[in-house]
């Protein structure tokens, strides 16, 4: 006879209504999973700091202004972390002793900027920050080397920092609705590079060397001030890459 699977411990309190934490939560140092999403959550107190065996921790669709530094204590977080759609203006810098954290969501929130401390999560895979105010990327995000995904919707970027252009595993990379008048040279030669978003910049030329990118499936262009070459857009259609313009 096999031998019956056992839930893992966890807490879901998502659209329960609730404006507060009830402090017997940060008692349950069992949890694995704490879904707080959806709520009425203004802030959050430090005993949080106390679940360090959660993996997963979702706080998105919330009102949080700020988070305390004991979420750095979390070091057993290694898949998932939803901060979207809250109203943080900022990130706390111990969010970067999560080296183990897979998976983390700030997008929705009016942060203005992320803090250098990111770069120091060395195991994360997907990297949201959509419609954030970000004028800028700290270069520290070159450590990521983990990393595959990077969405960036909707800032107000002019550029990317040249330390990108070490993140061999990036496949997809979405930079549509900033202000980006030049394809950021720190896309080239990121060999494993599938899907590149530009949609809705200010792109005001496109350089061939994006034909070198030898992974590259889908390119979107639209929504943008500029011609693509001819010579570039056939290039890229051999190689299969579909080209929308």
């Amino acid at each position: 006879m096999a031998a019956e699977s056992v839930a893992e411990p966890a807490l879901n309190l998502w659209r329960a209504g609730i404006e507060r934490v009830p402090e017997e939560v940060w008692e349950r140092r069992e949890l694995r999973v704490l879904i707080l999403a959806d709520n009425a959550l203004t802030e959050l107190p430090p005993g949080i700091g106390r679940l360090r065996r959660l993996h997963t921790l979702d706080l998105g669709h919330n009102a949080l202004g700020s988070l305390p530094e004991e979420i750095g204590e979390l070091t057993g977080l290694d898949r998932c972390l939803y901060l979207h759609d809250n109203r943080l203006t900022a990130l706390p810098r111990s969010l970067g002793r999560l080296r183990r954290l897979a998976y983390l969501n700030v997008g929705d929130n009016p942060l203005g900027r992320l803090p250098a401390e990111l770069g120091s999560m060395a195991s994360l895979v997907e990297l949201r920050a959509q419609r954030c105010g970000l004028r800028e990327l700290p270069g520290s995000l070159g450590g990521l080397t983990a990393l595959r995904e990077l969405w960036l919707r909707g800032n107000a970027l002019t550029g990317l920092p040249a330390a990108l252009g070490g993140l061999h595993r990036l496949r997809e990379v979405e930079l549509r609705e900033n202000v980006l008048e030049r394809v950021p040279g720190a896309l080239r030669g990121l060999p494993r590079l599938r899907r590149l978003d530009l949609r809705a910049n200010r792109l005001r030329e496109i350089p061939h060397w994006l034909a070198e990118l030898p992974a590259l499936e889908k390119l979107d262009l639209r929504w943008n001030p500029v011609e693509v070459p001819p010579r570039l857009s056939a290039e890229l259609i051999r190689r299969g890459c579909v080209v929308l313009r």
